[in-house]
């Protein structure tokens, strides 16, 4: 790793994110900020930026990796092709990139500074925050490497050593712990209140006090697979943490005329979503069968129940019948484990006719993709307008209404009460205590329509029926049927997860639950497969099958996708010390080794 140098006195030069433009610290000479000028409400929305980029940009990986997203499929070495390699299970250690740059070079190389420059002020709730982000950002990094450099990652280390995965998990526990000793303390007389520069939860206290709480919960429970798994203390930080979605930790993104100014890291407006940013802002990424699958009852006589939030995380285009009357089709998955479409380049893009009112493309024996819609969503920067952020054709028809979580304006979660019902769900199924998990299962189910309800409702709009709030009735009808589960009896551990898959769309922690649950191997106690249907992709390359992931049946861990290996700053500036890391840290199996929590060694 090079030394990584503070850069957030060019970005004080750029606009204030989302809408609170005060957030922009007026310098002495502006064109020259320095660290010594910055304040602590102009660093910790910055920080905040960088690290919810690499969450949210590692999210839109997750999605490939754990059977969401798939893309055309080739090999290519540019870089707007590079995670054409993702959707058949080849990845290169570029894939791995944006979110490291992002951690480190936009937000940990900062940490320092923001904690110094609040402590001579005695504005210890920054310092609370500094700290719980530290611990946010380094855990993604163990999460998706395994060893990292940590206790020297940044500073005057220009070869930084590694540490193991445990030693990162404790360090981030550790954390989260003084974190909270900060909350606890009241700002000193004059000191700058957090809600000025606070982007996630607007300065409330309790907020990042339950955010905290969180995600211990949400760590501790990720130790699933070791016999110190401690089922009491998840259940004792869950009673800290969220208790309602009055409680939820979420960054609140907008489609904004004048969000012009571009990151300085991917390029990207400032203000808009990084699923947006990462997954929806070109035209290639689809949705798979196996995903849009989990919103389909098929019942015995054969018809089919939705879920209703179908139409609001799945994509639709506009069509028109014989009579010129428009209606929206709700996409259809793309079958990358039944089929053989990814050994065919994948999905091919479809084109809209707006004399013929229809849709085609341009493969012969390829009409049945265009009932694929993509992601792609258009933001102002784009020519779209603050109220239009879907992706449309000239004569106006809607060629994708995107997703409730790729627009540009859509929410990013951090730590949300669906996910800590669903935690609290999974401790007493494994407990024994199925009417609790019962309990807690029907909550988060009821959560997480809530909480998209209320984001919908905040639109105000008509003109995209991807957010108009869910009908009311159709939301009560839905939670009472039995797609759902009732019954002690019905409960599983797969139906806890395959909720808690839908409410958790596109985030790290999703590809965390697959791995501790070893995808489909079914070999976790006695819960059964888990994730029935989630198989490697057919269409995978010799390379990806036999030296990525060389295991030859599913129960070995080595068949499943379960690390990154290190990107090439790693590779380039910090050789000697990735290679004393692992012994596999350039092995092209290395992206099927457990990384340190998804495994039984204590």
């Amino acid at each position: 790793m090079k030394t990584i140098r503070n850069i957030i006195g060019s970005l004080l030069l750029i606009v204030g994110l989302v809408s609170c433009d005060d957030w922009l610290e007026v310098n002495n000479d502006p064109n020259t900020a320095t660290q010594s000028e910055a304040s602590v409400a102009s660093r910790l929305p910055w920080i905040q930026h960088h690290c919810g980029y690499a969450y949210g940009s590692a999210g839109t990986r997750v999605g490939y990796m754990t059977g969401m997203l798939t893309s055309v499929s080739d090999y290519s070495s540019s870089a707007e092709n590079m995670h054409n390699y993702m959707p058949i299970w080849d990845p290169i250690y570029g894939i791995s990139t944006t979110p490291y740059q992002h951690w480190f070079v936009g937000a940990a190389c900062n940490l320092q500074d923001l904690i110094d420059a609040a402590e001579a002020e005695g504005a210890y709730h920054y310092i609370g925050a500094a700290l719980a982000i530290h611990a946010y950002g380094y855990m993604l990094m163990t999460d998706w490497y395994g060893e990292m450099p940590y206790t020297q990652a940044v500073g005057p280390y220009l070869t930084p050593e590694y540490d193991d995965g445990k030693t990162i998990f404790e360090g981030c526990m550790a954390k989260l712990e003084e974190a909270l000793t900060y909350f606890e303390m009241t700002q000193a007389v004059g000191a700058t209140p957090l809600r000025e520069g606070d982007s996630w939860n607007d300065g409330d206290v309790d907020k990042w006090k339950a955010m905290i709480y969180g995600l211990k919960a949400r760590w501790l429970n990720n130790l699933s697979k070791k016999s110190s798994y401690d089922s009491q203390a998840i259940l004792a930080a869950l009673e800290k943490a969220p208790t309602s979605n009055a409680l939820n930790t979420i960054i609140h993104h907008v489609n904004e005329s004048g969000d012009t100014s571009s990151d300085v890291l991917a390029g990207d407006p400032l203000k808009t979503s990084y699923l947006f940013d990462s997954a929806a802002w070109s035209d290639h990424v689809r949705l798979t069968k196996y995903y849009t699958d989990l919103f389909e009852y098929v019942q015995p006589d054969g018809t089919v129940v939705y879920d209703p939030r179908r139409e609001k995380l799945l994509p639709m285009n506009q069509h028109y019948d014989e009579n010129g009357n428009s209606y929206f089709m709700v996409t259809q998955g793309v079958d990358v484990i039944g089929t053989e479409i990814l050994l065919e380049g994948g999905p091919r893009t479809q084109v809209y006719d707006a004399d013929s009112k229809t849709y085609s493309v341009s493969a012969a024996g390829r009409e049945a993709d265009t009932l694929f819609v993509t992601l792609k969503n258009v933001c102002c920067a784009q020519g779209g307008a603050p109220d239009e952020s879907f992706y449309q054709s000239a004569d106006g028809t809607i060629l994708s209404t995107g997703t409730y979580y790729t627009r540009p304006e859509s929410p990013t979660d951090i730590v949300c009460y669906p996910e800590m019902c669903f935690i609290k769900a999974e401790v007493y199924f494994r407990q024994g205590n199925k009417g609790q998990a019962l309990a807690a299962y029907k909550a988060g189910v009821q959560a997480h329509l809530e909480m998209m309800n209320e984001k919908l409702a905040s639109y105000g709009t008509d003109n995209n029926p991807g957010k108009i709030p869910m009908d009311e009735n159709e939301i009560s009808t839905f939670l009472a049927s039995d797609c759902l589960a009732q019954t002690e009896a019905e409960l599983t551990m797969a139906e806890i997860m395959k909720q808690k898959f839908i409410a958790m769309t596109f985030t790290q922690q999703t590809w965390n639950d697959v791995r501790r649950f070893n995808y489909s191997a079914g070999n976790i106690a006695d819960f059964g497969v888990v994730y029935p249907g989630l198989e490697r992709p057919t269409g995978m390359s010799a390379t990806a099958a036999t030296m990525k992931f060389p295991g030859t049946s599913k129960t070995e861990d080595n068949y499943w996708w379960r690390r990154m290996q290190h990107c090439s700053h790693e590779m380039n500036y910090n050789n000697a010390q990735l290679v004393k890391s692992n012994p596999k840290a350039l092995e092209l199996d290395i992206w099927s080794v457990n990384v340190w929590w998804d495994s039984t060694e204590e």
